[in-house]
């Protein structure tokens, strides 16, 4: 059931990886864009079992605030009911396959309330996401806000 949940919300994001992240897009960078983009998608409508099929058991999260998580403590910030993101856009993103590693970065907005207040937010990220039998789950994660200069 999991891997149909994580299935559907890649092909739903497939046709948004050329208009999003330019020309790369085929084989296994092209695979991890729209898991990308999935990871977005999960994240904004705080789909935790999509969530729990993107991540690997052992990942591990440093959110913007240098906050670190475990995947159980990221689900549970994520279904936290303070936690009211109503958008996360990637602007841009690239990938570099190594065999069965793949490390994903990019730059993202996004636009919410936390604890009851509104934020808005742009910052970069750094995905590595390793292949296992064929699936990639994402391994380790880390964001940083962007802050005028």
């Amino acid at each position: 059931m999991k891997v149909a949940i994580v299935s559907c919300l890649i092909l739903l994001a497939t046709p948004l990886v050329p208009a999003q992240y330019g020309a790369q897009g085929g084989g296994d960078e092209g695979r991890i864009l729209s898991l990308e983009s999935a990871k977005s998608q999960a994240r904004e409508h705080k789909d935790t079992k999509a969530l729990d099929d993107l991540f690997a058991d052992a990942a591990v999260y440093t959110d913007d605030d240098g906050t670190f998580m475990t995947k159980s403590e990221l689900l549970k910030n994520v279904a936290s009911p303070v936690n009211h993101p109503d958008q996360i856009v990637i602007e841009s993103a690239t990938v570099h396959s190594y065999g069965a590693t793949a490390v994903a970065t990019g730059v993202y907005r996004e636009k919410g309330s936390l604890n009851g207040k509104s934020y808005q937010h742009r910052g970069r990220f750094t995905d590595i996401w390793i292949s296992q039998n064929g699936v990639w789950q994402c391994v380790a994660s880390q964001s940083t806000l962007i802050t005028g200069k």
